[in-house]
């Protein structure tokens, strides 16, 4: 009997229907999924999943059953703009006649002009919203959650979501659209880690909402950035019930109540007139349409976080998502539930160690006379390259090179982050131990006496300059020094005995955004040099919301990690007092000195080896980004390549992936020389065409 029902499971599985081949391709674009990644899910080839979207070949059973069971997901998460005719075992159409089409944009009926600041409309009647797409099925990964993690609210009573997504928002004042966004809609994200917290609401004003539920469009405290407490909208929010964490009303305000019955209610707000989205990080994102800034913001939204802030605070708030600090465990003398650690997590803020301090930091009030600057033995400075070779030390045959091309590592922090392992509990002070390469923490070393070629940065500053005497180095620096065959003889420790891969998780996800990203903008794993340094000429104009995207999740990840060493700000500060930040569990500067110091040894191994194998070294350094004299304006020109024309192991080579580099920019020789001559960087410029060269720095 059981082998009759398994003959008649192979044959449904057989004839699983199918979405015809461009919205099989559709629909893992729309997810952000790459071939190889599918690929390794039905454990099959690369080419064959190629295959399937180009309508070459069909799947066939036991693949086609998880290939249907997967892009069924994927249709609930990311409807079509036209019904999509699935297809039988032979790939062809299982409807006789096609679908009509319904407008990608739907039409709606004429309105008046939003109100202006002093007009309202009438107040908010709680109403059942009309999306203009069917809500994602039950295949959605949490139907709690069915309208997306935001709406980008608009002056004429629309929001826009994810893929397409329109609302009718019948809301007239702030404390009406927050409730409609906790109550009438299905708005928000389901939690990164089984331990953590769901993603609230995120309500996106426009300019246009803005000035209809009565905000003004500028700021005028551009000092404190938030509105004061006597407007009339934060009396409104409190006369309803509603709280303002103490930020107050800002760019991203946050508005709350106390949780009710265990369910949160709190929605977060982005205003866009007041810089929510700043263009450093996201480019001119905030005059786009409506629509389009939906799309750009779910892109980021799915991929990596729902914004709660600027890219900095993105990019921290992953962190904790991603590796919860506690979680509900049952006491097994009281049978009670209380907080537990989880595992690789940071739990509570600490103290660094007083090298890892920053100068304001309370730990080292009085310790030195106002006005001391902490030398190399006093703080770890573990910082990105800012060196240039001596313009003596240029060689002939360098002199007679024609270009100078700049090298930049793609997402070097955040490939430095890879399996890195980081401390997890407080310092512990250790006199004159032994160096384990296993162990973070912060070293007092004297590599002085460590000689390296000129040519070359020293791999244990920041300036390229060899060290003068002992300095505090953190233990990548220190691991790197005896990969090069050094005997390292710490003077004093600190260390941290409890460890683990804490940024693995957000390695992952946002690698994965950046991949996903930049293969919506044509460059992907499988280009060869030739076509990948094509695709990166042209790959921002392709598409400028996804570029917006790629550039935020590049600025969350700088962001992030410079927020692990934030300093005081505001002009409330006074030295040698604590600052909020040090409250915070992710206030680890010790962790940023580990991934710089790491990204910067990763650098060095790479320009060493470019050395050994081909004699060719830098003519200067800034960040991630190394500038080589080269025969040609093309990286191809220069990097070194095996007898099979593949690239020289351990060497820069060109790729799309974190780690791997690209061109940065190419210029006469002459002009990098000119540059060396007045003490300038040529990495910092070489981008920039517009910069003659007399100008410098």
């Amino acid at each position: 009997m059981s082998e009759m029902f398994d003959a008649v499971d192979a044959l449904v599985a057989g004839h699983a229907s199918l979405p015809p081949p461009v919205e099989r391709l559709r629909l893992r674009k729309a997810h952000g999924l790459t071939l190889d990644q599918v690929a390794g899910a039905l454990k099959v080839r690369r080419a064959t999943v190629g295959a399937w979207e180009s309508g070459k070949t069909e799947p066939r059973p036991p693949h086609r059953e998880a290939y249907a069971r997967l892009l069924e997901k994927l249709t609930g998460l990311y409807p079509s703009d036209r019904v999509a005719a699935p297809t039988d075992a032979g790939g062809q159409s299982t409807v006789p006649a096609p679908v009509a089409k319904r407008s990608a944009t739907p039409v709606r009926p004429a309105k008046t002009a939003g109100p202006s600041s002093t007009s309202r409309r009438p107040a908010a009647k709680k109403a059942t919203p009309k999306p203009t797409r069917a809500p994602a099925t039950a295949a959605a990964a949490d139907d709690r959650f069915v309208n997306g993690p935001f709406a980008v609210v608009d002056g004429d009573g629309t929001a826009y979501g994810v893929g397409g997504l329109v609302l009718d928002c019948p809301a007239g004042d702030l404390p009406g659209l927050v409730d409609w966004a906790l109550n009438d809609v299905a708005l928000g994200a389901a939690r990164l880690h089984r331990h953590g917290q769901d993603a609230d609401p995120l309500l996106v004003l426009t300019a246009a909402a803005t000035e209809a539920f009565g905000l003004p469009h500028r700021l005028t405290d551009r000092r404190g950035l938030r509105l004061p407490e006597d407007h009339p909208v934060v009396k409104e929010l409190a006369g309803a019930g509603w709280q303002l964490t103490r930020r107050g009303f800002g760019p991203w305000p946050r508005i709350y109540r106390p949780a009710d019955g265990g369910r949160r209610q709190c929605v977060q707000l982005a205003v866009l007139p007041w810089d929510a989205l700043d263009e450093r990080a996201w480019g001119p994102t905030a005059d786009l349409p409506s629509a389009e800034l939906a799309r750009v913001l779910g892109n980021y939204a799915t991929r990596v976080i729902t914004p709660r802030g600027s890219a900095a605070v993105c990019g921290l708030e992953l962190m904790t998502a991603l590796r919860p600090p506690t979680r509900a465990v049952r006491d097994n003398d009281s049978g009670d539930w209380v907080s537990g650690q989880v595992s690789s997590s940071l739990t509570e803020a600490v103290d660094p160690a007083p090298p890892e301090a920053p100068d304001e930091h309370p730990i080292l009030d009085g310790v030195s006379p106002r006005g001391h600057v902490r030398g190399p033995d006093e703080v770890l400075d573990e910082e990105a390259y800012e060196w240039i070779r001596e313009p003596q030390l240029l060689t002939d045959d360098e002199c007679t090179q024609p270009y100078a091309v700049g090298l930049d590592v793609n997402a070097a922090f955040l490939a430095a982050t890879n399996r890195l392992t980081v401390g997890l509990s407080e310092p512990v002070h250790l006199q004159r131990p032994a160096f384990d390469k296993k162990t973070p923490g912060s070293w007092l070393v004297d590599l002085s006496h460590i000689e390296l070629d000129p040519r070359l940065p020293s791999p244990f500053t920041p300036t390229g300059h060899a060290p003068k005497g002992p300095a505090w180095y953190a233990t990548p620096t220190l691991a790197y020094a005896v990969e090069l065959g050094y005997d390292v003889h710490p003077l004093e420790a600190y260390v941290r005995l409890e460890a683990g891969p804490y940024l693995d998780p957000w390695h992952a996800r946002l690698r994965d955004a950046y991949l996903a990203t930049m293969a919506d903008l044509g460059v992907t794993k499988d280009l060869d040099d030739e076509a990948f340094l094509a695709a990166m000429e042209r790959h921002k104009a392709v598409d400028p919301g996804q570029a917006a995207v790629l550039s935020a999740i590049k600025a969350t990840v700088k962001g992030g990690l410079g927020k692990l060493r934030e300093r005081p700000q505001g002009a409330g500060y006074r030295p040698g007092q604590p600052w909020p930040a040090l409250h915070r569990a992710t206030w680890r500067p010790d962790i940023r000195a580990a991934v710089i110091a790491q990204a910067r040894t990763n650098m060095h191994r790479k320009m060493l080896r470019m050395a050994t194998t081909a004699g060719l070294y830098p003519l200067a350094v800034l960040s991630d980004c190394v500038v080589y004299p080269s025969a040609g304006p093309s990286p191809l020109d220069f990097l070194p390549r095996t007898e099979e024309g593949k690239p020289a192991p351990g060497c820069f080579r060109l790729g799309v992936s974190p780690g791997m580099v690209k061109l940065e920019g190419a210029r006469p020789l002459l002009w990098a020389a000119e540059l060396l001559d007045q003490g300038h960087n040529p990495a910092r410029h070489i981008k920039d065409t517009a910069v003659p060269a007399d100008q410098g720095e």
